[in-house]
């Protein structure tokens, strides 16, 4: 999740995904780095898992990656979760690297947008 929520969302890069009574089911954090869109955080309740509320948070990322002009989108992952490592490519996310970092093992990803 992002060091500072409150940071995030006063910036406007918290995106939520909310139900009919205003209830949050998930969330995305991402911001422009490095000429790409940065993917930080996507988090959906457990209540709402399932539904593919996740992919549509990662389709408004990339979505907003290409309105911006940006190169793609780039995020990484903890390697011990499995479920991530095997959605990512699923989505069009090509592995780029892997290496520790504060004790994490880490694995990157990137999805190249196409040019309009």
């Amino acid at each position: 999740m992002a060091a500072n929520p409150a940071d995030a969302i006063a910036r406007g890069h918290a995106y939520v995904s909310t139900d009919p009574k205003d209830r949050v089911l998930g969330v995305a954090i991402f911001y422009p780095l490095d000429g790409a869109m940065y993917l930080e955080t996507v988090a959906v309740h457990p209540h709402a898992s399932g539904r593919g509320l996740g992919r549509t948070l990662i389709a408004h990322c990339e979505a907003r990656a290409q309105a911006d002009g940006l190169t793609g989108v780039t995020l990484y992952t903890n390697a011990a979760m499995t479920s991530n490592l095997a959605l990512y490519p699923r989505l069009g996310y090509r592995e780029v690297g892997r290496r520790t970092e504060s004790g994490f093992d880490r694995v990157f990803f990137e999805k190249r947008m196409p040019l309009s």
